[in-house]
C-alpha cells in the first residue's frame, strides 16, 4: 500500500464490511471491548435480503447475548414453542429444550431483523455508514489493512487492523482477499422457494411444521405482521425455474406435499415468489493477516436445516471476542483470528454433515420412516433430534450406533421378506458414516494452521 492516497483518508482499529447478522454482531463485540470500529453497509436500511429466516432456540439466544432480542421482539413474531415434523403417514409433535432460558423459535422477515441488529450494533458504539459499497481492500505488504469505499459523496480509504468480511455468499472481502473458492464444498440436491401468506390458521401460530413427501420437503414458518413463511425444496432442476419459472415450481411443489397444502388453505399469498437454486454448502478459508470471514462469507449450510442467522450472530460474535485484546499485535491477532476459524470448523462440520444429506432430495429412506415411526411414541427421541436444529445436541450424540441398530432392525422387520433394499440401504448408511469420520479426522488438514 503506498504511503499516499489520492482519496481522503481516515484511521480506524476494526472495519466490518456488511450490517446484517455477522456484521451486526461482530460489530458490537469489538464495540463493546472499546474497540474504534466502522460498520460499512452497501444498502439503506430497513432493506430486505434472500433469506428464509427462522431462528431455533439457540438463534434467539444469541439475540439475547447480542443485547438485540428486545427490539427484535417488538418486531411481533410469534413465539414458535412447538416443533411439527410429518413424513410417512408419521406425524411429530415436540417442544423445545431451553438455550439460556429461551424455549421457542422466532422466524422474523429480514427488512426488520437486520435493521434490529444494525441499530445494537450502533448503540454498542459502531460507526454504522450506510450506502458505503467497498470496491477495494488496502495493503501492507501481504496484511490487509483497510478498504477503499465509495459513497454518495465520493470514494474513501478507510484504515485499520482488521477487515472482517461480512457481506454474504457472494463476498466482496472474500474474492479480494483470494478466499472465494470453498476449501470444502457439497452441492445441494434441492433447489429452495417461499413466499409469504397472510395467515388465518390461529391453531398453527405457535408451530415451526415441516413436511416431507417422496424429494419434496416444505415448511410454515408463522413470521411477524401476520404473515406465513411458507417455504418448498424440490429436486434441483439442472435447467433452473424454467418455462413456468419460480411461481410454478412453487404452487407445482406445495400440490405435492397435502400437509403443507392443507396448513395453506384460507391463507393468502402475499407478494412474489422468491427463490435460491444452484446452493452449494461450504467452508471457505476465512482468516488471514488483517482479515476474517463470519457468517455466509466465510461458511454457509443449505437452508434446509435452518442455521445460517443462528451461526452468522455466534461466529460474528465469537470473532469480536477473541480479536479485540489482541487487535494491535499482530502475530497474536492472526493466531486467534486462526483459532476462531478452527473453532468454527470444528463445532460445524457435524451439522454441516447431517444438513448436506438432508438435501440430497431424495425420499425418506427406511431409516429416517423408522427414526419417524420411533420419534411419534418417544418424545425424548423427538425431543433430542429438535435439539440438533438449536445446536444443544450434535448430530452424532443423538444418532448412536444404538439408536442405529434398532431403526436397522425395525427397518428389517417391517420389509421382511424383502430385505434387499434395506440391506443396501445400510450399506450406503455405513459409506457415508465412514466418509463423514473420516472427514472429521483429518478437517485439520483444510485450516490455516496447517497450510502451507
Amino acid at each position: 500500500m503506498s504511503s499516499a492516497s489520492a482519496h481522503p483518508v481516515e484511521e480506524t482499529e476494526v472495519v466490518v464490511v456488511g450490517a446484517r447478522c455477522a456484521g451486526s454482531a461482530a460489530a458490537a463485540a469489538f464495540a463493546r471491548a472499546g474497540v474504534r470500529v466502522v460498520l460499512l453497509e452497501a444498502t439503506r436500511f430497513p432493506s430486505d435480503t434472500l433469506s428464509t429466516h427462522l431462528l431455533w432456540p439457540g438463534g434467539v439466544a444469541e439475540l439475547r447475548r447480542l443485547g438485540a432480542l428486545d427490539r427484535v421482539a417488538e418486531l411481533g413474531a410469534p413465539p414458535l414453542r412447538t416443533a411439527f415434523a410429518a413424513g410417512a403417514g408419521h406425524a411429530i409433535r415436540s417442544s423445545f429444550a431451553p438455550v439460556d432460558g429461551i424455549d421457542y423459535a422466532l422466524c422474523v422477515r429480514r427488512t426488520g431483523l437486520d435493521a434490529a441488529l444494525a441499530a445494537t450494533a450502533a448503540d454498542a458504539g459502531a460507526r454504522l455508514r450506510e450506502g458505503a459499497r467497498v470496491g477495494e481492500l488496502l495493503w501492507q505488504g501481504t496484511r490487509c489493512a483497510g478498504v477503499r469505499y465509495t459513497d454518495s459523496s465520493g470514494t474513501h480509504d478507510l484504515r485499520a487492523a482488521l477487515v472482517v468480511g461480512a457481506d454474504g455468499r457472494r463476498s466482496t472481502v472474500a474474492r479480494l482477499a483470494g478466499a472465494s473458492r470453498p476449501r470444502l464444498s457439497v452441492p445441494s440436491g434441492r433447489d429452495c422457494y417461499f413466499a409469504y401468506w397472510r395467515d388465518t390458521v390461529a391453531d398453527w401460530r405457535d408451530v415451526a411444521a415441516q413436511w416431507r413427501d417422496g424429494p419434496d420437503l416444505g415448511t410454515a414458518f408463522p413470521c411477524d405482521d401476520g404473515l406465513l413463511l411458507a417455504l418448498v425444496q424440490p429436486p434441483a432442476s439442472q435447467d433452473g425455474p424454467g418455462r413456468g419459472g419460480a411461481e410454478q415450481r412453487y404452487h407445482e411443489a406445495i400440490e405435492r406435499i397435502p400437509g403443507l397444502a392443507t396448513r395453506l388453505a384460507g391463507c393468502e399469498r402475499v407478494g412474489r415468489v422468491r427463490s435460491a437454486t444452484g446452493l452449494a454448502s461450504y467452508f471457505r478459508r476465512s482468516s488471514g493477516p488483517g482479515w476474517a470471514l463470519p457468517g455466509d462469507a466465510g461458511h454457509f449450510k443449505d437452508p434446509v436445516t435452518a442455521q445460517g442467522i443462528r451461526d452468522a450472530l455466534h461466529y460474528g460474535r465469537r470473532l469480536g471476542e477473541l480479536a479485540a485484546p489482541v487487535l494491535h499485535e499482530p502475530r497474536r491477532l492472526d493466531a486467534a483470528l486462526r483459532a476462531w476459524e478452527v473453532q468454527r470448523l470444528t463445532e460445524c462440520l457435524g451439522i454441516y454433515q447431517w444438513t448436506n444429506r438432508l438435501a440430497r432430495a431424495t425420499a425418506m429412506s427406511r431409516l429416517e420412516i423408522q427414526l419417524y415411526r420411533r420419534a411419534t411414541g418417544d418424545p425424548e427421541l423427538a425431543r433430542a433430534v429438535t435439539d440438533i436444529f438449536s445446536r444443544t445436541k450434535d448430530p452424532q450424540d443423538v444418532f448412536t450406533p444404538g439408536l442405529a441398530a434398532a431403526l436397522a432392525i425395525g427397518a428389517l422387520r417391517a420389509a421382511w421378506p424383502s430385505v434387499g433394499p434395506v440391506l443396501t440401504e445400510l450399506l450406503h448408511e455405513a459409506r457415508d458414516t465412514a466418509a463423514d469420520r473420516w472427514q472429521s479426522r483429518t478437517h485439520q488438514a483444510i485450516t490455516p494452521a496447517t497450510a502451507a
